[in-house]
This record gives structure tokens, C-alpha cells and sequence, in this order.
């Protein structure tokens, strides 16, 4: 056995030199493009999410995300809408012509969870559920991967493996933060992840860091660093009522807030020659016939 190579091979920059660069509709991942990705934590009714799609919308985001099935820490916790948050999310996609991003929890779900999703969402407590990874490496729709919480970067990109060795090269690696001995923050955002991820995979490397950090003030500073480290995108929690929200509103970003972090990202990207794929064109077609 070579032992200079890799354990993970279709996920490394050693089998593909090249970015690994996919469409969602009219949103493009990887490779010079810089996405934005926003919404609650969890839809929590039919109101509050076609809300919050409204004003992604017209700030040119092209993404929605909201969690319909909650894992939660506590079985005393909201656990999500299910079906029902899950048709909420999508109605509010269409009226306002945005992709859709949520979590599926467990195998028995991938069916119903494809009905309304354009990506699917492995959360950091099912990064190592590799039943689940090989259910979702035979779909057609783009993975998008979060790190767990107390994983090395090799267990990252080795689970990112089932999915490019089921058959689905359409995977973003996400960093979410990980569990260290620190307690002021929800967990410790680990931009070191960033950087090395990019150069061991050709896969696009995301950062949330709402659940990185937990606390809102710190969003924005993570949000900007976290593009310096070379991140191919951002996922941004924002509610309309942060401070009523059924989950995790100390992190979720009040509207005025999202748009002082948009301008600034922006800025940051034209800089280091990423292009922003959330500033809608001109008479541009959202969804590709």
C-alpha cells in the first residue's frame, strides 16, 4: 500500500486538479462564484417563512434554507413542522423563485425530503451516518456536507468520499464550528478547516457561522473572515423576529444586520477576485427550463 497517498481519493485534489463547479438552477457553486445562503434555523409557519423568502429575494439571494426536521439536543425542544414545514419551504421558494436547502435526518426520509429540496442538508450529528451518505450518493441533487462537531478534517472529507464513490461528485463540504474546552461561544469556528480543505479537495467549502459562533454579534467578523480564509460561501441564519424564534434566534441575524454583512462581503470578494452569485442580473431567468 502507497502510503504517501491519501485515504480518501475521488474527494482529493490529487485525483481532480480542477474546482468542482455545479448549478443549482441559477445559482452557481464553486470555483470563482461566492454564494449566499440564508433563512431561519427552522420554519415555524407559513407566514414567517414566505417573510423571510420575500426579503432574501430582493436582496438577490438565490438560496433558502429552514429546517423542517429539528435535531435537537433536548427531546423538550421544538423538533420542526415536518411535511408541513417542508411544503411551507417550498411554497415560499417558488413565489419567490429561490432554491431550496434543508436537513434530512434519516434514510427513511431521503424520499420525502427530495419531493421539496434542490440540495440536501447532512448536519454535523449525521456526518458519520454512512447509511444516510450512501442513500444520498445515489440522488441526482447536489449534498451539502457540514462537518461534525468533534470530527477530524480526514473523517470530513472521508464521509465526503461515500458520496463521490456512490455516484454524487456534487458535494459542499461545510465547517459549522467544532466542540472545544471553550464554553463563551456555541463552538469554536474553525477557519483552519477552510483553508486546508481547499487545498486537499477540489469539492466548494462553505461556513455557517451562525452555528459556529451562536451569538449574532460575532456573524458578521466570522462571516468576513471566514471569505478572507477562502470560503466559497456562507450559510446565515436570519429571522424576522430573532428574538421570538422557536430555535436558535440568539444566533439568527436581524434584516438590517444581513444587509450590512452582504455590502461587506462584497467588498471583500471584489478584492480577492470571488464573484458574488447573489446580486441578481438584470432580466435574469431563475430556474432553467
Amino acid at each position: 500500500m502507497d502510503k504517501s497517498r491519501k485515504p480518501y481519493q475521488l474527494v482529493s485534489l490529487e485525483w481532480k486538479k480542477e474546482p468542482t463547479v455545479f448549478k443549482v438552477n441559477n445559482a452557481e457553486i464553486g470555483g470563482d462564484n461566492f454564494n449566499l445562503i440564508a433563512g431561519p434555523c427552522a420554519v415555524e409557519n407559513e407566514e414567517q417563512i414566505h417573510t423571510i423568502a420575500s426579503y432574501l429575494s430582493k436582496k438577490g439571494i438565490k438560496i433558502l434554507r429552514g429546517g423542517a426536521y429539528k435535531p435537537r439536543t433536548s427531546p423538550y425542544s421544538f423538533q420542526g413542522l415536518k411535511e408541513e414545514g417542508l411544503i411551507y419551504l417550498k411554497n415560499a421558494a417558488i413565489a419567490n423563485q429561490m432554491s431550496v436547502i434543508t436537513e434530512v435526518m434519516d434514510t427513511n426520509l431521503v424520499d420525502k425530503v427530495y419531493e421539496y429540496t434542490d440540495i440536501f442538508q447532512v448536519g454535523t450529528r449525521n456526518m458519520q451516518n454512512f447509511q444516510l451518505l450512501k442513500a444520498l450518493s445515489k440522488t441526482n441533487k447536489p449534498i451539502m456536507l457540514k462537518r461534525g462537531w468533534s470530527s477530524t478534517i480526514e473523517e470530513w472529507l472521508l464521509a465526503a468520499e461515500y458520496l463521490l464513490l456512490g455516484g454524487n461528485p456534487n458535494v459542499i463540504l461545510c465547517e459549522r464550528g467544532i466542540r472545544t474546552f471553550e464554553t463563551a461561544t456555541r463552538n469554536t469556528l474553525d477557519l483552519n478547516a477552510v483553508a486546508l480543505a481547499k487545498t486537499l479537495s477540489h469539492l466548494p467549502v462553505m461556513v455557517d457561522p451562525s452555528q459556529g459562533t451562536g451569538l449574532r454579534e460575532l456573524v458578521e467578523p466570522m462571516s468576513l473572515a471566514a471569505v478572507a480564509a477562502g470560503a466559497d460561501g456562507l450559510m446565515i441564519e436570519i429571522h424576522n423576529q430573532p428574538t421570538e424564534a422557536l430555535s436558535d434566534g440568539r444566533q439568527s441575524l436581524y434584516f438590517d444586520q444581513l444587509d450590512v454583512l452582504m455590502s461587506k462581503v462584497e467588498i471583500l470578494c471584489n478584492t480577492i477576485g470571488k464573484q458574488v452569485d447573489y446580486r441578481k442580473k438584470e432580466n435574469e431567468k431563475i430556474f432553467e427550463k
